[in-house]
């Protein structure tokens, strides 16, 4: 299997890595195939990662991932060709988030709308699912936390896009997915991003996650 990974900064690196690591041939995809960040990512990233423009990456992966800032999103599916999407499990780990008045941040678009909903209408033939924004970076994958296993919550329109993510997220080491339903449950998960970034500057520290708490 084939991943396109659409962003060279942290965060794709870090899904890149997950792939890589369950056996996934990945192509990290930027607005310039030969630039020094996106060589040094796929250095990063180990032997099965390539690099190459947005629409190389998309057309390269089964499967894609965007992994972008949330502004930059929409030019980076429009350099990758909406059409190379067609048919795909898209994983959606972009947070409209914006810092222009500091903290804390707000969101470019909310409440009744969200970025999931925007790349889903924008890639009306791919099978967008929103999943990893809720978590920094460095927990990602295999995360690792002394109070026990974390949750990932997801949401999407299709049924059977939402069980491959949810094959992928346990093999990223998340043992626990939730599924909340339709896309426009990114409604919710995408301020959840503010709640994780606000503990984060009143605890100085950034490797926390969310746990639903449940009775049977």
């Amino acid at each position: 299997m084939k991943v396109g990974i659409l962003g060279t900064g942290d965060v794709g690196k870090a899904i890149a890595k997950g792939f890589e690591g369950i056996g996934y041939d990945v192509m990290i995809g930027s607005r310039d195939a030969k630039s020094d960040k996106v060589l040094a990512a796929i250095k990063e990233v180990g032997a099965k990662a390539s690099a190459g423009t947005f629409s190389e990456a998309a057309k390269f992966g089964d499967i894609i991932a965007i992994c972008t800032l949330g502004a930059a999103t929409e030019n980076a599916i429009t350099l990758a060709g909406t059409d190379n999407f067609s048919g795909k499990v898209v994983i959606d780990v972009t947070n409209p988030l914006d810092f222009s008045k500091g903290m804390p941040p707000g969101l470019t678009v909310g409440h009744t709308d969200s970025a999931g909903e925007q790349i889903q209408r924008l890639l009306p033939k791919a099978h967008v699912v929103k999943a990893l924004n809720i978590v920094g970076n460095p927990d990602m994958i295999n995360p690792d936390f002394p109070d026990g296993p974390p949750d990932m919550f997801i949401c999407g329109n299709d049924g059977d896009a939402k069980k491959k993510v949810i094959e992928i997220l346990n093999g990223f080491g998340w043992s626990s997915v939730i599924d909340i339903g339709g896309i426009e449950g990114s409604r919710v998960l995408e301020p959840m991003t503010i709640l994780w970034v606000l503990y984060g500057v009143k605890t100085g520290g950034w490797r926390h996650a969310f746990k639903m708490i449940k009775k049977s």
